[in-house]
């Protein structure tokens, strides 16, 4: 099968059942603040921030094919940068902090693509992993840096325009809807990168890179292209993090949180970007339920919330193999638009 009509087996147009469930659930998100307390309001806006970090990842290992162990690398750069670039005593701007921190990102992404694009198959995995794990550690054992302590981000950026402010991402509710917005541009652009040439190209790297270089693509180049794109993205969702924690710990580079956006990719389902919204909202959910798993008897179930949450994601992975996204374009009678031929083709939606 040819690298175009591959990739539209696997990341055509949404059936138009998935279609209204996802409508119903943005008109959900949209009216949600008014009907939610600022602590489940807080909760969804974390859901939301997830939810950009998991499709960044899926831009790697649902359309181009490569699974990273260390993309949580670029997330707590993203953080760290908000940390340095925030003043102690006044809040900075938005205008320049973000643009700045996603860069930050991007431009690590790009000095550890270089040597990472360059291995294949389980290389590559374990290289993303040591590369994450260096991260990790220059600043665990750096005090400069923050240390095993984190750093405190004490003020929220602004929005100002000719010395007037416009608003602040100090207020739960203004902090909610601009990552909201964030997350619906995120999945716009993603969307109309997966229709562009550049898009097509990268799932026919993920079919078949022997035959892409033999059509002519340089391959290296689109790999790495594609690995800087979503460690940007991934710091957007960092920068975001900070913002409203008001912390950053070298945790959140660890390798914990990369198996998390994994987890969150596979539940939703590889190679749709809409799959990785609901697999975050869904392990976010699960998540927060078995944690507050009430104690029996002698047997504190919440404190075993890895458990379950680990049973769960072997349930999915069984039944489920196709994600949420999969079942559910299943109920409303889509079917599948594609299998694969053993030619290196995906069965995921």
């Amino acid at each position: 099968m040819s690298a175009v009509s591959a990739h539209r087996a696997n990341l055509e147009a949404l059936p138009r059942g998935v279609q209204i469930a996802l409508g119903l659930g943005l008109a959900a998100l949209l009216a949600f603040p008014f009907a939610g307390s600022d602590f489940y309001t807080q909760m969804v806006t974390r859901m939301m921030i997830m939810a950009i970090f998991a499709m960044s990842l899926d831009l790697l290992q649902g359309l181009t094919g490569l699974v990273s162990l260390g993309h949580a690398a670029y997330f707590g750069l993203a953080g760290y940068a908000l940390a340095f670039l925030m003043p102690q005593n006044e809040a900075a701007s938005l205008w320049w902090t973000l643009p700045a921190a996603v860069l930050a990102s991007g431009l690590a992404a790009l000095t550890i693509g270089c040597f990472v694009v360059r291995t294949h198959g389980i290389y590559f995995i374990m290289v993303t992993m040591a590369f994450a794990q260096m991260v990790y550690f220059l600043f665990f054992d750096n005090r400069v840096l923050g240390g095993s302590d984190g750093l405190y981000i004490n003020f929220k950026p602004t929005v100002s325009v000719a010395g007037h402010t416009l608003f602040d991402l100090d207020g739960k509710r203004t902090l909610y809807y601009f990552t909201l917005a964030l997350l619906l541009l995120v999945y716009a652009f993603l969307r109309r990168l997966l229709w562009s040439p550049f898009g097509r190209a990268l799932a026919g790297i993920r079919v078949n890179e022997h035959r892409m270089r033999a059509m002519g693509f340089g391959t290296f180049g689109y790999k790495l292209s594609a690995f800087t794109l979503a460690g940007a993205l991934a710091g957007l969702a960092g920068y975001l993090w900070g913002v409203q924690s008001g912390y950053i710990n070298p945790e959140l580079m660890g390798f914990q949180m990369s198996a998390h956006a994994i987890m969150m990719v596979i539940l939703g389902g590889m190679g749709n970007f809409a799959g990785a919204i609901v697999g975050a909202f869904t392990f976010e959910l699960v998540l927060n339920t078995f944690k507050d798993l009430p104690q029996v008897g002698t047997v504190n179930l919440g404190k075993h919330w890895q458990l379950w949450m680990g049973g769960f994601i072997v349930l999915v992975v069984v039944f489920a193999p196709r994600g949420i996204l999969g079942v559910v374009q299943s109920f409303t009678g889509a079917g599948r638009q594609g299998t694969g031929s053993g030619n290196g083709e995906d069965p995921h939606v």
